[in-house]
């Protein structure tokens, strides 16, 4: 787990608290169209880092527009009948990060506090004692009984895990293509189906943030499927 730090944002929740606390927002009803478009503004001034640092954010940006979506089609209902807000999940984790937020805030401000106490010095007067009978301490203990436990304490060592990271160049509209083709060999497709074809991780966010660009123009319609956790794409 990586942490993503971008001027004075601290990961994408950060950056969604900043926008609800400037424009005084309700944080329970979040206007999802304005703080989308504001947040893909904001993602936009980072594109010159790399994709894999800037994860978080493109990830999190997908989600808004995932909601975004989600709120101009029908609600869906829960098990007692009730509306589901898709709004919900991302309320719940804003304000536990909220939480957690003002609790590192208090802890900062109490460890502020504790530097600026001062403690007594001058331990070097303080009466020492001997340990008692410090001359067996090491009785009984051999050059070989050392450099064997020296080697216990060698083996005990665990390698550092070394994670190697490749680069991977993909773009929104290289992805809207790949879209395409899909559609022009088969002229409906699960959405499922689509991402099953993706490896990487960056590369099923970059495509699902090219299909949500292509719904937005017009070239790509969706309709719901049997599956409730899938949708069919069709292309217009």
């Amino acid at each position: 787990m990586y942490k993503v730090k971008l001027n004075q944002f601290e990961g994408p929740l950060d950056l969604l608290l900043f926008f609800i606390k400037r424009d005084e927002l309700d944080i329970y009803d979040i206007p999802i169209a304005k703080i989308t478009k504001e947040f893909l503004e904001y993602v936009n001034l980072i594109k010159m880092l790399d994709l894999e640092v800037a994860g978080d954010f493109i990830l999190m940006a997908s989600t808004l527009m995932h909601i975004k979506v989600r709120m101009l089609l029908p609600r869906e209902l829960d098990e007692k009948g009730e509306e589901i807000d898709p709004r919900d999940e991302l309320v719940k984790a804003l304000l536990q990060y909220k939480r957690y937020k003002e609790m590192a805030e208090e802890l900062s401000f109490l460890e502020s506090m504790q530097r600026k106490l001062k403690y007594r010095g001058n331990f070097s007067e303080d009466e020492k004692e001997t340990p008692h009978e410090y001359e067996t301490l090491l009785k009984n203990v051999s050059v070989y009984d050392l450099a064997k436990y020296f080697k216990q304490a060698i083996e005990q060592i665990k390698e550092e895990p070394v994670h190697h990271i490749n680069r991977i160049s993909v773009t929104i509209d290289e992805q809207m293509q790949f879209i395409l083709q899909k559609l022009d060999e088969k002229p409906q497709i699960n959405f499922l189906i689509l991402m099953n074809e993706l490896r990487e991780k960056i590369r099923i966010i970059v495509t699902f943030i090219a299909l949500l660009e292509m719904v937005k123009m017009g070239k790509v319609e969706i309709k719901s499927s049997k599956d409730l956790n899938d949708f069919i794409l069709i292309k217009i």
